[in-house]
């Protein structure tokens, strides 16, 4: 389990304090809040990229530096957080060319929709869609049990972000996510529960009525089926679920 006890973590002044969270493989833990509220320190420092200036984060027991490559990290832009130069497979290559061990960039393409075709061309020829679902693949291949989502659908429209959250949400049947956004609907589609980061503190840890507690191959089912149509017109999942069943 990913954990941060009782973390405060700051510049100068505290951006939060005494913040505690939990996420266990097989759900996804939504976090929302004002921009500036902390969110992508928290994720940061639960990925082992800032220290806490008080409590501790622990990776399954253990402090994030003896647990490097169990938590991965997918950034707002995918723009920002690629190399312009690099061909989509070698994003994809990127953590398993640094590790030294072999990986099969293909299947990994193909296991976030990107075709064969897209593996030799260049961010600058990709849509903002496609050169994310390449930094989804690229945080797969570390081979994470934990995968931190930093506003990964910010940028995309409604179709395109339910294509994303779709294969997170497959994925999440193995690993433990967390998915910050701004927007409450979308958490509510996604996740199995949620909190929301305000005035530095973590207010409203609940689960959400709309899912169960861990994510089976059910609810990828249904969720794979529903989720663009909650996505585009705004509605809670447990909304359109009802609905959908009253259908013949």
């Amino acid at each position: 389990m990913l954990i941060a006890d009782s973390i405060t973590v700051g510049y100068g002044s505290p951006v939060f304090e005494d913040v505690t969270l939990t996420i266990a493989p097989g759900e996804i833990v939504g976090l929302g809040g004002e921009s500036g509220s902390g969110k992508t320190t928290l994720a940061a420092t639960l990925a082992g990229l800032r220290t806490p200036d008080a409590g501790r984060v622990t990776v399954d027991g253990v402090s994030p530096r003896r647990a490097r490559g169990t938590t991965a990290m997918v950034f707002q832009s995918p723009r920002a957080a690629t190399n312009p130069h690099f061909t989509v497979a070698q994003i994809i290559a990127e953590p398993a060319r640094i590790h030294r061990r072999p990986i099969d960039v293909p299947a990994l393409a193909a296991s976030v929709g990107l075709t064969p075709d897209l593996l030799d061309r260049r961010p600058h020829t990709l849509s903002e869609g496609q050169l994310q679902r390449a930094c989804l693949a690229r945080a797969l291949a570390q081979n994470p049990r934990y995968l931190l989502l930093d506003e990964p659908t910010a940028m995309l429209d409604a179709a395109t972000t339910a294509a994303v959250i779709r294969l997170v949400v497959q994925h999440a049947t193995t690993l433990g996510v967390l998915l910050i956004s701004h927007d409450p609907a979308l958490l509510e589609v996604a996740c199995t529960r949620a909190a929301t980061l305000h005035d530095g503190r973590l207010i409203n840890v609940e689960r959400l009525p709309s899912r169960t507690s861990t994510v089976d191959h059910s609810e990828v089912e249904v969720t794979d089926n529903l989720l663009e149509q909650g996505i585009r017109h705004r509605t809670p999942m447990s909304q359109i679920v009802a609905k959908n069943a009253e259908r013949p």
